[in-house]
């Protein structure tokens, strides 16, 4: 059996589902796409595959089967709860809204709904290292988890696209997810510190540095920068009673 998917947003993420699906995963058709931008929906739209003038004609029509959002962080909202209202499993880019009252909204039209439809991009709990990091935690050899030192550095983000709320709303959210899940513990406050701003992001609001206050006790630090030049890396390193356990070195160029 086939699944036949629709996408929404063609941008860079969206471009890059259409490939793995397309190219990588078996046993699913990407039938539509649409796009705030109809030709580059049109340029990213696989063979055969419908341009649809609208989400919500993608999200109505009876040939698409699930959903794939990528469209930007404001838009989710309406999405997520045109695909709950259809009956239709929907898989959302991070962030899953923008607010925390919308976020409620999506969770109660769901609840409402009666069974999970919604699954957020947070990949690193899939990872192959986060996986052993947490196997290496829940282990217990090391004793309880003090501190986990997270880092997330990009070399640079889209010049006007990418805004100051964005390290938060876009950014810190795959931190805060895989802290919860890394530590088994959720976050019970909150602080963001913002230090002496880079210039190469020029009114941009970074880099920005958040404290995570845990439930038990544990402190998680996170940085983000989101200009820093020489590539995409991804640290972390928990410090535990008796050790430290870390991911290798996954910078990228």
């Amino acid at each position: 059996m086939t699944l036949q998917v629709g996408i929404i947003g063609t941008g860079m993420i969206g471009q890059d589902h259409i490939r793995r699906l397309t190219n990588v995963v078996s046993g699913v058709e990407i039938v539509g796409v649409t796009d705030i931008d109809q030709a580059r929906a049109a340029a990213a739209a696989p063979a055969g595959a419908e341009v649809f003038a609208t989400p919500s004609a993608l999200i109505s029509s009876e040939k698409v089967q699930a959903v794939i959002i990528c469209s930007w962080g404001p838009a989710h909202e309406e999405q997520l709860l045109a695909c709950i209202a259809a009956g239709k499993p929907v898989f959302c880019e991070k962030p899953l809204v923008t607010s925390e009252a919308a976020a409620l909204r999506v969770m109660e039209a769901e609840v409402a709904f009666g069974r999970r439809l919604v699954q957020v991009g947070f990949m690193r709990r899939f990872d192959a290292d986060y996986r052993r990091l947490k196997a290496v935690i829940d282990g217990g050899k090391l004793g309880a988890a003090l501190m986990f030192h997270s880092v997330h550095r990009n070399a640079s983000v889209p010049e006007g696209l990418y805004t100051s709320e964005m390290p938060l709303n876009d950014t810190l959210v795959h931190d805060a997810d895989i802290s919860r899940w890394l530590l088994s513990d959720e976050v019970n406050g909150v602080e963001v510190r913002v230090p002496r701003r880079s210039s190469r992001g020029g009114a941009l609001r970074d880099p920005v540095f958040v404290l995570l206050h845990m439930a038990s006790g544990t402190l998680v630090d996170v940085e983000i920068s989101v200009n820093i030049a020489y590539g995409y890396d991804i640290r972390g390193e928990i410090s535990c009673e008796a050790g430290v356990a870390a991911l290798p070195n996954r910078r990228q160029p």
